[in-house]
């Protein structure tokens, strides 16, 4: 029997994995860092938290994830034209022995059975939106072409310069890194402009990761973005995870399979609901599998990580994708 590590390189290298890949089992997720441990994130269901970055987020009940709060009183970036004056990235220069416990965790984990992963979040372009308010920016991609460039190239280099702190201590053999780009049927910006803003960026980090001993790049946004792939090729993307059923996830294996490996199909609004039932959840991972085949695909629902609003519904995802590696393989 394959380790998780090894099954999911059979996987995404179209070879002979011996079952599915189950959702994110071959993942070590690491969280914590000297960096996270002094930027205060929400709880679920807690009041909000202003962040290092100076970003009010708040993570309400019976929502998948945390969000800014965007009223007047609380966007860090009210005006483009003088985000240097209201933009201020969070220091990265700790010492050895503040990473230290950081770097005994990490090695705590057998590298045979798991890829070590650096998880990262927010993107680009969501810090860019995070900072500004959505509308706004994508307002400002049309009409402050340059100031927002300006912006994005500073988030740009504070996410090297956090890259180089992760590889140098850490050591990751993934990076799992969020950036949501679209809706559930558009991308939130054209793939022109995207191309033009958004995969200048990602070519330098995630080239920096891989340079470094990374050797997958896990890309999630639960999104849109079959329009966006050839661009995640480009930028050394080797999973997209949170692909929605929306992206016609079969026609991009048959074309793409062999360059990015799908992690998703399972939408999180169809099963990760409250009146959610064991048998929706078996019908709609059994569509999923049988779709999209065995290689070039990971079943998984399109939440960001290995957990579910409403319990239950990833542990059952979980177990019914096992019960169908037992039928196909």
């Amino acid at each position: 029997m394959l380790t998780k590590r090894q099954n999911l390189l059979e996987t995404i290298h179209g070879g002979k994995p011996d079952r599915y890949v189950n959702q994110y089992e071959a993942f070590a997720m690491l969280f914590n860092n000297p960096h996270s441990i002094h930027d205060p994130a929400p709880e679920y269901g807690k009041p909000p938290v202003k962040n290092a970055w100076g970003i009010t987020k708040v993570w309400p009940e019976g929502t998948p994830g945390a969000f800014p709060i965007h009223d007047e009183e609380h966007i860090v970036c009210k005006d483009i034209t003088k985000w240097r004056e209201t933009v201020h990235a969070p220091r990265l220069d700790y010492s050895d022995a503040e990473w230290e416990p950081f770097i005994k965790e990490a090695e705590k984990i057998d590298r045979n059975e798991y890829f070590v992963t650096q998880f990262i979040a927010p993107g680009i372009f969501e810090q860019c939106h995070y900072l500004q308010e959505i509308q706004n920016a994508l307002i400002n991609f049309y009409e402050e072409p340059e100031y927002t460039q300006e912006l994005i190239d500073y988030l740009t280099e504070w996410e090297l310069e956090y890259a180089e702190k992760i590889c140098k201590y850490i050591k990751p053999d993934a990076l799992f890194h969020h950036d949501d780009w679209g809706s559930q049927n558009s991308t939130f910006i054209s793939p022109d402009m995207f191309e033009e803003f958004i995969l200048p960026s990602y070519k330098k980090i995630y080239g920096y990761y891989k340079s470094h001993g990374v050797e997958l790049i896990v890309h999630h946004s639960d999104s849109y973005a079959a329009t966006l792939v050839p661009y995640m090729i480009d930028m050394g993307i080797d999973i997209w995870q949170g692909t929605m059923s929306s992206n016609n996830i079969p026609e991009l294996i048959q074309k793409y399979g062999d360059k990015i490996t799908i992690m998703g199909g399972i939408d999180s609004a169809s099963v990760d609901r409250p009146d959610w039932t064991p048998e929706l959840v078996e019908k709609e991972v059994r569509r999923v599998c049988e779709e999209n085949g065995t290689k070039f695909f990971i079943p998984c629902i399109t939440q960001g990580l290995g957990i579910s609003t409403f319990p239950g519904v990833y542990e059952t995802a979980s177990e019914v994708i096992d019960k169908i590696s037992k039928e196909k393989f």
